[in-house]
């Protein structure tokens, strides 16, 4: 049980700091990507400090956690994501930022740049975090807050910037606004499953641990 409280709290963070700040500081990556960093820390040593229902798939592929855990972070995850909206819009009295894909942009485009960059969210996770030739490092919460950090200043304005299908169902929940959602759970999740197969054929001698 504890394993997911720690889902729900480091989740409801990462997506309450989406909906106070998206659409209304320019320096929203920035909060976004350090409050990820800081709850990776917080709760790493718990559940492993998934905080998203793609990372947990990659884990899942790749051997580091089981069904059994899997099923529960999702429901966790989201359930995170839906309440942390809720707290934002109590505390803006308005609607919260929420991912939404940019003018001009198509869905195929919005999709391949969730893809990609939940992609090379899941593959630093998979490395710094389950590997053991990194194991008990220092540096992978830093590792994964930057990759958030990073994939959100340079895809923000392309799909909106989810890369995790907590982020993209809820504060567009909220907001009613569910036309798109969908593209945050094939992006992220094509990309996290995409991770997983790609460390397994280049960390051979990588053993899992569930």
């Amino acid at each position: 049980m504890n394993k997911y409280i720690i889902e729900f709290i480091g989740t409801f963070f990462l997506v309450l700091v989406v909906g106070l700040t998206a659409g209304r500081s320019d320096m929203a990556p920035v909060a976004i990507g350090f409050t990820l960093m800081v709850m990776v820390f917080m709760g790493g040593h718990i559940s492993g400090a998934h905080y998203n229902p793609a990372v947990t798939l990659a884990c899942l592929l790749r051997g580091a956690c089981t069904i059994k855990d899997a099923v529960p972070y999702w429901v966790v995850q989201l359930a995170g994501g839906i309440v942390a909206a809720v707290t934002a819009k109590f505390l803006l009295a308005a609607n919260p930022g929420a991912p939404a894909v940019g003018e001009g942009v198509s869905t195929a485009q919005a999709i391949v740049n969730e893809l990609l960059f939940t992609f090379a969210l899941a593959s630093v996770v998979l490395h710094t975090a389950t590997s053991k030739d990194h194991e008990g490092n220092s540096f992978y919460g830093l590792a994964i807050g930057s990759t958030v950090l990073i994939a959100a200043f340079a895809g923000g304005g392309i799909s909106g910037g989810a890369y995790n299908p907590a982020v993209g169902l809820g504060a567009n929940v909220i907001n009613g606004t569910l036309g798109d959602v969908w593209i945050y759970f094939v992006g992220p999740l094509i990309g996290g499953a995409l991770a997983a197969v790609v460390f397994k054929l280049t960390s051979l001698n990588d053993k899992a641990e569930a």
